[in-house]
């Protein structure tokens, strides 16, 4: 798994960097990350259309031929809509992720940002949000962007991932080190 994340990475890299420099340059820095959100958000919410980008059986072809419909139906930026459609011409929209993820690390770093996975067993509230990011920032020196993710078999807790450090105080981790504890003792 290692290894795939590295080579999607050395692919997602050039392209993250040719659209921040395009979208620095055209001053369009904050439109085409919220674009690329709406993107991400889609792919995330379709597993349909995840599957479907991800799919070496499809041609490069059809996939621009969707895209395009999707494209002409969406409120896309006009930057990120022929980035979209160059990254399926040249076949690399299984990586499309991982480029939107690289464009949102150059983009925080622009701004001075770190950006912060934060994972919790039920959708924070915008104080909780709010206080997380104040307490990170305490924390790190710089300001933070939450990017929030709910998984329920956390049962309650968060897991914060801030570059490489990870700060697990979920429910399901202490349960975890009281069974293995347990293990031990009998």
């Amino acid at each position: 798994m290692a290894a795939q994340n590295s080579v999607l990475t050395q692919i997602a890299r050039p392209y993250a960097s040719a659209l921040f420099d395009l979208a620095q340059s055209e001053n369009q820095l904050a439109s085409v990350e919220t674009s690329l959100s709406d993107v991400s958000r889609l792919i995330g919410e379709s597993q349909d259309f995840s599957r479907f980008l991800r799919s070496p059986v499809i041609t490069a072809d059809t996939k621009a031929h969707a895209l395009d419909a999707l494209l002409a139906k969406a409120k896309t930026n006009d930057l990120v809509a022929n980035f979209l459609r160059l990254v399926a011409k040249n076949g690399r929209l299984f990586a499309l992720d991982a480029i939107i993820a690289g464009f949102r690390e150059l983009a925080a770093e622009a701004r001075g940002e770190v950006g912060a996975d934060v994972t919790s067993a039920a959708p924070l509230t915008a104080a909780q949000v709010k206080s997380l990011a104040a307490t990170l920032k305490a924390k790190i020196g710089k300001t933070v962007t939450l990017n929030q993710f709910v998984d329920t078999s956390l049962i309650g807790g968060l897991q914060v991932k801030v570059g490489s450090q990870m700060i697990d105080s979920s429910l399901k981790m202490k349960l975890t080190a009281m069974k293995i504890a347990m293990k031990e003792v009998g």
